[in-house]
């Protein structure tokens, strides 16, 4: 899957899975509240079904005095009397702290119900009765929830996959096609680029001659092309072909390289300063490095003003590139990054030297850094 095929995968699912579970969530949250309010009515119509059965006894007990008195006692149940100044007189438990201003109510594991006898048996004008709170059906309602939040997680996290899949299906077979065109380009390129190049060096060496201007244009065309095949190559290539990890002489590389876009470089007249420490290494695959030094180089000379200065400073912890260009603007510095965009549509190119660049930075876990703004100079900066 591709990079940017992955993005969009994962945007899609992060908002349609966040939406779901969030709607989920308050669905659940809603019915274990209306669950949980029947469960406790349930076991207040328990509470209230044994109030009348004390309070039937209590009646017995005030009609007929029997002797002795013997209060009613339910294991399952707790239950007091109290007079009409709810002051206690007697029962099988003697709570401290009672909520009279409530019929019904819960503190900690108990429930408490609060009947009103009418009228007073046995001089008792409240009943007070209460029993632990029963919380086995709770307990299977939040194992039934959790269980249902996951089935259907695990679900609506399928169907999402694949209707990312089915969404980004398109885009897909764009970008493939757009790779097949570039295979197939890469490869027409090939020959006639390798034949104009060595034409020019044969020329060059063998023959003095008029026109060593035009010859000139025509061998920076012809490098301009050679980049460009190269850029491709590594882009079909990049996941495929075999690295050579070697301890390279950075230092030594970039002067070559530079020297490479030497004709470039005196057709913008361009002023280079350069501040490279010799004997710099770096353990990289050389052709990692010519596609990393080449695209940097390229893009400060593409995007650099007619005379204006190009600093390369080279030191052991990083390199830095810097030209005189028009800027990039802050909001698209991160979006530049990305395969087949640009920071300016007058200058031509196919937007994949950044992007190239942001590949081998990733693979060796480099730090690549731009620093610009509209009208100012491009800083880039490469630390390993």
């Amino acid at each position: 899957m591709l990079s940017s095929e992955r993005r969009s995968l994962v945007r899609f699912l992060t908002i349609y899975l966040s939406s779901t579970f969030i709607l989920f969530a308050l669905g659940s949250y809603i019915f274990y509240n209306f669950q949980t309010y029947q469960i406790l009515n349930t076991q207040k119509s328990q509470l209230q079904l044994e109030a009348e059965k004390i309070a039937q006894r209590l009646r017995e007990l005030h009609q007929t005095f029997n002797r002795p008195l013997l209060y009613p006692n339910d294991s399952y149940f707790n239950s007091a009397i109290y007079d009409l100044d709810k002051g206690y007189i007697f029962g099988t438990f003697k709570p401290k702290n009672i909520e009279w201003s409530r019929e019904f109510y819960q503190e900690r594991e108990n429930l408490f119900y609060i009947h009103p006898l009418q009228p007073y048996y046995l001089g008792a004008s409240y009943l007070l009765i209460s029993k632990k709170f029963d919380s086995k059906p709770l307990n299977e309602l939040t194992k039934i929830l959790l269980l249902f939040l996951i089935i259907a997680g695990v679900f609506f996290t399928l169907l999402g996959f694949f209707l990312g899949r089915l969404f980004t299906a398109p885009m897909r077979e764009s970008i493939e096609l757009m790779d097949r065109f570039i295979a197939d380009t890469t490869h027409e390129l090939n020959t006639p680029i390798s034949t104009i190049l060595t034409n020019i060096e044969l020329l060059d060496t063998l023959y003095s001659c008029e026109g060593q201007k035009e010859m000139r244009r025509i061998a920076m065309a012809s490098k301009t092309l050679s980049r460009l095949y190269e850029d491709l190559t590594f882009l079909k290539l990049n996941h495929n072909y075999h690295r050579e990890i070697e301890k390279l002489n950075i230092s030594d590389l970039l002067q070559d390289r530079i020297e490479f876009f030497q004709t470039l470089i005196e057709a913008k007249d361009i002023k280079v300063i350069k501040d490279i420490a010799p004997n710099i290494t770096l353990k990289i695959d050389r052709n990692d490095a010519i596609r990393l030094l080449d695209n940097l180089l390229s893009n400060a000379i593409k995007y650099n003003h007619k005379s204006g200065k190009l600093e390369i400073t080279l030191t052991a912890t990083q390199l830095e590139i810097q030209n005189e260009g028009d800027g990039i603007k802050r909001e698209n510095i991160s979006l530049i990054q990305n395969r087949f965009r640009r920071a300016n549509s007058s200058e031509g190119g196919f937007g994949i030297g950044l992007d190239i660049i942001a590949q081998v930075v990733k693979r060796y876990n480099f730090a690549f850094i731009i620093n610009s703004d509209t009208n100012k100079p491009t800083k880039v900066t490469i630390k390993w």
